[in-house]
């Protein structure tokens, strides 16, 4: 699990529309990596359309924001589509890049045990350090937060 000043775990992921996004090539930009367990859910929904009302400020300064989860691109597409959503959004089918930063989680609803995301954000400063995280994550601010650490490395 990484943690503050270590390197982040480097990926490459398909994206929604096509293509695939390496975390390493994007440098020197800053990064803002949230994980979120599962398109077109209630809080899924409201974080991923708080992030994109958010967008042009993160832009503002300097920031790139992405959206990791385990559904497939087809999904990430009609998502995307559904609400009008403008960051990119990966596929981790696999969930291998979700256990590299700790996120693939053991769960447990209405009795049932089962692995998922649990949702959480990074923050990548432009050397391709963590500079932020944070786990278990509740959407309400959220994306707010975020992007006061932008403005702040």
């Amino acid at each position: 699990m990484p943690q503050i000043s270590d390197i982040a775990p480097d990926f490459t992921l398909p994206r929604d529309g096509g293509g695939e996004i390496r975390l390493s090539a994007l440098r020197p930009a800053p990064v803002v990596l949230f994980f979120y367990p599962r398109d077109d859910t209630s809080g899924c929904t409201r974080e991923a359309l708080e992030f994109t009302a958010l967008l042009p400020e993160f832009e503002a300064a300097g920031a790139l924001v992405l959206g990791i989860s385990a559904d497939s691109v087809a999904k990430h597409d009609k998502f995307k589509a559904k609400h009008g959503l403008a960051m990119p959004l990966l596929s981790d089918a696999d969930a291998k890049t979700c256990e590299a930063y700790g996120v693939w989680v053991e769960k447990k609803m209405y009795g049932k045990t089962f692995h998922g995301i649990e949702r959480s954000t990074f923050l990548i400063d432009g050397d391709g350090r963590i500079a932020r995280v944070w786990r278990k994550v509740k959407v309400p601010g959220h994306a707010e937060e975020a992007l006061e650490a932008v403005r702040a490395l």
